[in-house]
C-alpha cells in the first residue's frame, strides 16, 4: 500500500513543463527522487525480465474488483479510465506474469492521476489474492491469479499555500489557478511553469529551461507550497534552416518556402509560420521544425526541418447527380512536386448533362500549375487553362480561358490576389439559336478573401466572406466592363454540443458597362441548382430581353440550413434558398424564385456524403421535387 505522502522533494524536471511530482513506491513519510538503480536492482531487474522469458505461461485473474473512497465522481471516473488493470481485465488478458506485472505498475499510473486532481496523500491498495502487490518479490511472481482487488481513497484535498514562478518576461498572464488558496492541480503547475516559459520564448529567448523547482505538500494544513525557478537564457536570433528528410524536393526551395527570417529575434510564430508554409504546399505528409539544442557562437540558433514527402502523384473522381441537370462525372490527376520545388501541376476532365431532362452533354479540361514561394514566401503563382463546352436551353457555348495570377497569404485567414486573363467563347442563342457571336476579351481578376471558420469541412462556427471584382477590356463581340461578386457565409453552434448548426449563406453580383447581349454567356447570372437554390432546375432562372432570353447582369441569392447531428456519423438538414436575377444591375426586368427541402449527410474522411431533396415553392421554374448528390456541405 502507498499512503501518506507528505512532502515532495527537490529535484529536477522535464525541459518546459512539470509533468508529475516524482515518487518511489516505498514506505515511510518522506517521498524523494527515485535514485538511479544500483547494480543489485539491475542484477534484480534482469532476473526478473529472465523469469518472465522462461518460466512457463500461467493463468491470469478471473475476476476484478474497485473500490473508492469518497463522493469525487469525476475522480473516480477518471482513475477507472486510466487504470492499467481495468483495461487488462476489459481485454482478457490472462497471462499471469504480464497481470502481475501490469498490478506493480498501476501504483504509479494511478498517483499522477491523484496528483492532477489535487490529492497528495492518496491511498493506494493492489491486492492479489489477498496480498499486497508491491510486496510480492519479483523473483517469486504468483504462478496463478483468481482475483485482483483494487482500493483507491483520495485522502485530503490539498490546495495552493505559497506559488512562485520567476523571473517572469513582460505581458506573461499565469493561469488564474495558480495562487494561494486555489485546488493544488498538478496540471496547474505545469501550465504555468509552461506559460512562463512561453513568455521568455516570445520575447526571444528560445532556450530557456527550469533552472530548480521546490514543491513541498505540507500536513496539515493541506497545502502545496511551490517555487519554480526560470533560467531565460540569452535572447537568440534566428541561424539556419537545416532541411532533413527530403528525397526529391530541391533544399534550398524547401529554405524559401519556410521563409525563415534568418537574423531576426527567434519567435515561435515565425517558427511555426514557417511549417504552416511547407505543409500548406501538399508536397510533404509531414513537417516538423525542431530548435537546434545549443545557440551559435554568434547568438544565433538554427532551425531543423525534419520533412517527409507525400506521394508524388495522386488520382480522383467525384460523381455528381441533379434531377435536372444530371449526372456529371469528374476525374483529376495531380502531380505533387512537379519540377522538385513543391510545383503542383492538375490535370482535370469533367463530363455533364448525363441523362439530362434539359440542356446536351458538356465536355471540360482544365490545367492548373502553382508555384509556392514566388517573390515572398507567403505568395503562389498560378497558371490555369480551361477549354470546355456548355449547352443550356438558352445558349451553347465554346469556350478558352487562359489565366496567370499571384496569390499573397496576408495571414492565415485573410489572402487576396490578381491576375491577368484571356477569354475566347463563341456562344449561339437567341430564337432557334439563330444569334452567333464571338467574344474576345481581356481580363483582370481581383479577389480577397477572409476565413474564420473552425473547420473548412465541419465547420461549427465563424464566418467565410471573399469578394472578386473583374475589369475586363473588349477586343471583340463586347464591350468593356467590369465584373463584381460577393460571397459571404455565416455559421452558429446553438447546442453545447455543436449538434445544431445555423448556417446561412449570401451571395451578390452585378456587370457594369457591357450590354446585356454583348456580354460573354460566361459572365452573366443564373439562379437555380446546387449552389444558388435546390429545389429549382439548373440555371432555370435568368431574363429575357428584346425577346432573348438569357442570364442577367444583376444577381442575389439567400439560402439558409439547420444542420443536426444525428449520430456520431449520420446528419440531417432542412434548407430553404431563395434566387433574384435582373436584367441590369439590380434594374431592368427581373424575377425570383425560391425552394425548400430536406437533406441527409453521412460523414467520411473526405467530406460528408450529401443527400439533398429539394421541392419549388415560389417562382415559375420549379418542375417538382429535385435530387442532389454530391460530397461536402452546399456551402
Amino acid at each position: 500500500m502507498i499512503s501518506g505522502f507528505p512532502v515532495v522533494g527537490r529535484g529536477p524536471i522535464c525541459k518546459s513543463t512539470i509533468s508529475k511530482l516524482t515518487v518511489c513506491l516505498c514506505k515511510g513519510t518522506v517521498v524523494t527522487p527515485c535514485p538511479s538503480p544500483k547494480p543489485t536492482r539491475r542484477f534484480a531487474s534482469a532476473l526478473f525480465c529472465a523469469a518472465l522469458l522462461f518460466a512457463a505461461p500461467a493463468q491470469g485473474f478471473e475476476e476484478f474488483d474497485i473500490t473508492f473512497q469518497g463522493g469525487d465522481s469525476a475522480l473516480r471516473d477518471a482513475l477507472r479510465r486510466s487504470s492499467l488493470l481495468n483495461a487488462a481485465f476489459a481485454e482478457g488478458v490472462q497471462d499471469a506474469f504480464e497481470v502481475f506485472t501490469i498490478a506493480r505498475a498501476e501504483y504509479g499510473q494511478l498517483i499522477g492521476i491523484f496528483y492532477e486532481a489535487g490529492f497528495y496523500a492518496p491511498e493506494i491498495s493492489v491486492r492479489i489474492d489477498g496480498r499486497e502487490a508491491a510486496d510480492i518479490s519479483p523473483l517469486n511472481p504468483p504462478a496463478q491469479i483468481n482475483m485482483i482487488e483494487l482500493e483507491l481513497a483520495p485522502g485530503p484535498a490539498f490546495v495552493f499555500g505559497s506559488t512562485a514562478i520567476g523571473p517572469l518576461a513582460r505581458r506573461t498572464e499565469l493561469p488564474a489557478g495558480f495562487a494561494a488558496g486555489e485546488a493544488a492541480r498538478s496540471t496547474v503547475i505545469r501550465d504555468a511553469t509552461q506559460e512562463a516559459l512561453e513568455g521568455w520564448r516570445d520575447e526571444g529567448h528560445a532556450l530557456s529551461d527550469v533552472a530548480g523547482q521546490d514543491i513541498t505538500a505540507r500536513h496539515p494544513p493541506g497545502e502545496l507550497d511551490v517555487a519554480v525557478q526560470i533560467a531565460p537564457g540569452p535572447r537568440l536570433r534566428f541561424g539556419q534552416l537545416r532541411p532533413d528528410g527530403h528525397e526529391r524536393t530541391r533544399p534550398e526551395r524547401i529554405v524559401e518556402i519556410a521563409g525563415l527570417p534568418t537574423g531576426e529575434v527567434f519567435s515561435p510564430r515565425d517558427v511555426q509560420r514557417a511549417a504552416e508554409r511547407l505543409r500548406r504546399t501538399g508536397t510533404f505528409a509531414s513537417v516538423a521544425l525542431r530548435e537546434a539544442q545549443e545557440a551559435n557562437p554568434d547568438g544565433t540558433l538554427d532551425i531543423d526541418a525534419y520533412v517527409v514527402e507525400a506521394p508524388l502523384r495522386r488520382i480522383g473522381a467525384g460523381v455528381e447527380f441533379d434531377t435536372q441537370a444530371g449526372g456529371k462525372l469528374s476525374a483529376f490527376w495531380l502531380h505533387r512536386n512537379l519540377l522538385g520545388g513543391a510545383e503542383r501541376f492538375r490535370i482535370e476532365g469533367t463530363i455533364g448533362g448525363l441523362g439530362a431532362r434539359r440542356g446536351k452533354i458538356d465536355y471540360r479540361l482544365l490545367t492548373e500549375f502553382s508555384r509556392p514561394a514566388t517573390f515572398t514566401p507567403d505568395t503562389t503563382l498560378n497558371l490555369g487553362a480551361l477549354i470546355e463546352t456548355e449547352r443550356e436551353d438558352d445558349f451553347e457555348a465554346r469556350r478558352a480561358r487562359a489565366e496567370i495570377g499571384l496569390e499573397h497569404r496576408f495571414s492565415d485567414e485573410l489572402s487576396f490576389g490578381g491576375g491577368v486573363g484571356f477569354l475566347l467563347e463563341r456562344a449561339d442563342f437567341g430564337p432557334n439559336f439563330s444569334i452567333r457571336r464571338d467574344y474576345r476579351l481581356i481580363l483582370l481578376p481581383l479577389f480577397v478573401e477572409w476565413d474564420r471558420r473552425d473547420s473548412a469541412r465541419a465547420t461549427t462556427r465563424g464566418f467565410f466572406a471573399r469578394g472578386e471584382v473583374m475589369p475586363f477590356l473588349g477586343i471583340s463581340g463586347t464591350d468593356s466592363g467590369a465584373r463584381a461578386y460577393a460571397d459571404l457565409r455565416g455559421y452558429r453552434a446553438i447546442s453545447q454540443d455543436d449538434g445544431i448548426i445555423l448556417a446561412g449563406r449570401i451571395q451578390a453580383g452585378a456587370i457594369f458597362g457591357a450590354a446585356l447581349q454583348r456580354t460573354p454567356r460566361d459572365l452573366l447570372f443564373y439562379s437555380g441548382g446546387s449552389g444558388t437554390v435546390r429545389g429549382q432546375p439548373f440555371q432555370s432562372l435568368g431574363v429575357t430581353s428584346g425577346g432573348i432570353r438569357s442570364g442577367g447582369r444583376g444577381f442575389a441569392a439567400l439560402s439558409t440550413e439547420v444542420r443536426v447531428r444525428a449520430t456520431e456519423t449520420i446528419g440531417v438538414a432542412a434548407f430553404m434558398d431563395a434566387g433574384y436575377v435582373s436584367e441590369g444591375p439590380f434594374s431592368g426586368a427581373s424575377d425570383w424564385h425560391a425552394g425548400v427541402g430536406l437533406g441527409l449527410r453521412y460523414d467520411t474522411p473526405v467530406g460528408p456524403l450529401r443527400v439533398d431533396l429539394g421541392y419549388p415553392v415560389a417562382g415559375a421554374t420549379g418542375r417538382g421535387i429535385q435530387l442532389y448528390l454530391g460530397i461536402g456541405q452546399s456551402f
